[in-house]
């Protein structure tokens, strides 16, 4: 499958309600290329979520466009798999980890022995394996998380998008599901976007970072990120390169902040 490349041209949105509006997104403009990942940061409430609906065809947005492949988006698009905030109300109650994600397996291209091969795969790489035929009200918010990661991945997707997809889990399976999502991204090249409030999450997995202003959002920034590939938790961190894009991020986050403050991990 062929990855897509995905832009976003004045995109802006206000949300009605009764006699009131609220404008979530000022005109934000950006391209993300075909394999590229892009991870987006921004203060909490600025639109980040609202964005990421419009570039998954769930939202029509008040101002700009949003094409996929120089097509206008109109519709939630084939070749898309999305990984959102509201995980636990994704996943089917009355299902378990590895039926939901051979729900969205294609049955026209995939044997039944096919389908079970890659949902055990799936299964392990997201460290679920013992999980297997748990439905969701046996397993834990973060478990939980992975399932819908799982699914979302299983399909090798063209155009993957993902709100804070491992906020939900503890710092070594957060490790090891930022990795994973790398190998994915270089072995399938599949163009991602991720939004994320760690800073330090962002930088590490961007090949772009770009930061967005409080609400109405709007660009503030893209940070192209050199650092070399393949990425390692600890020695790729510890780089004066990861240092140097972290500080700048936070700088434009936290203008404000003094050098006492402005390198602590934390979110904005």
């Amino acid at each position: 499958m062929i990855a897509a490349q995905l832009t976003a041209t004045g995109l802006g949105h206000t949300y009605t309600a009764g006699t009131g509006t609220h404008t979530a997104l000022g005109e934000v403009s950006f391209t993300v290329a075909p394999g590229e990942l892009l991870c987006i940061v921004g203060p909490s409430g600025c639109g980040k979520t609202t964005l990421l609906r419009a570039l998954a065809g769930l939202l029509t947005p008040t101002l700009g466009t949003v094409t996929l492949d120089g097509q206008p988006l109109r519709t939630i698009p084939a070749g898309l798999a999305i990984v959102t905030q509201d995980y636990s109300r994704s996943l089917p109650a009355w299902l378990s980890a590895a039926s939901t994600i051979d729900l969205v397996l294609d049955r026209s291209t995939h044997t039944r022995a096919q389908r079970r091969e890659r949902v055990a795969r799936a299964l392990h790489e997201v460290g679920l394996t013992a999980a297997t035929h748990k439905r969701p009200a046996e397993l834990s918010g973060g478990m939980q998380q992975r399932v819908a990661i799982a699914r979302a991945l299983v399909t090798r997707p063209r155009l993957l998008l993902m709100d804070e997809p491992f906020a939900s889990v503890d710092a070594q399976t957060r490790f090891d599901l930022e990795d994973l999502l790398l190998r994915v991204r270089a072995e399938h090249a599949v163009t991602t976007v991720v939004i994320t409030h760690d800073l330090d999450e962002a930088v590490y997995l961007g090949d772009r970072v770009l930061v967005l202003s409080g609400t109405p959002a709007t660009v503030l920034d893209e940070l192209v990120i050199d650092l070399p590939q393949p990425r390692e938790q600890i020695a790729t961190r510890e780089t004066q390169a990861f240092v140097t894009a972290r500080t700048r991020i936070a700088r434009l986050l936290t203008p404000n902040a003094s050098p006492s403050t402005e390198n602590l991990r934390g979110r904005p």
